[in-house]
């Protein structure tokens, strides 16, 4: 007498098996994690230095500050420009910008936000950043309470700040000052955050062809 089938299949797609929904959950869980953190800093970008996407921007991406300066140091020695409208600065106030912020990573910032903003859209706007290897701001807006930009100042001078900022933040050993928005950033997370700022910045920039 032959066999009786049994009443319900029980290949890799029958009812009794469980079908491979795991890597999917998993893949939903990540995506929605990572939309979540960009909701968070698109919400912030009323402080305007998040998700700026300017047009003719050269997307230059380093990671880390020597890097950023050897394209700085390219550009200083030959004729650079603007490349608009990615920027409304000139050379000389992007340079002490640049300084300006690498600086107050060792002196403080003059005009934190909040806790609770470093803490929430902060944190989540540098982790955007961090996980895409590459940060999108504002290039005319100021660093809050910082002292204003003179767009008369000498570029020679405007190189030699930042220059001397990015030795004294390489030769610092001693602990960093919380960024004005990202909150406490341990030495490599400055690292790449300086980085990242300075190739936002340098990338609205070019030697005269």
């Amino acid at each position: 007498m032959a066999a009786t089938p049994p009443s319900h299949p029980t290949g890799p797609h029958s009812a009794g098996a469980r079908p491979p929904a795991a890597p999917r959950r998993a893949f939903l869980k990540t995506g929605a994690g990572l939309a979540t953190v960009g909701v968070a800093a698109a919400a912030a970008a009323g402080a305007g230095w998040l998700l700026h996407k300017p047009g003719n921007d050269r997307q230059l991406v380093y990671a880390t500050v020597a890097d950023a300066m050897r394209e700085v140091e390219r550009l200083a020695s030959a004729a650079v420009q603007p490349l608009p409208p990615a920027t409304a600065w000139n050379w000389s106030e992007t340079l002490v910008h640049c300084a300006q912020s690498i600086e107050f990573s060792l002196q403080g910032f003059p005009a934190p936000k909040s806790a609770l903003f470093q803490n929430t859209l902060g944190a989540a706007a540098f982790t955007l950043f961090a996980q895409r290897g590459r940060m999108s701001h504002n290039l005319a807006e100021p660093i809050p309470g910082a002292p204003a930009l003179d767009a008369a100042a000498e570029a020679q001078a405007a190189l030699a700040r930042l220059r001397r900022a990015a030795q004294d933040f390489a030769a610092h050993t001693g602990p960093l000052q919380p960024h004005f928005a990202y909150g406490a950033l341990n030495k490599a997370q400055y690292e790449q955050a300086h980085a990242m700022h300075l190739a936002n910045h340098l990338s609205a920039f070019d030697v005269v062809a």
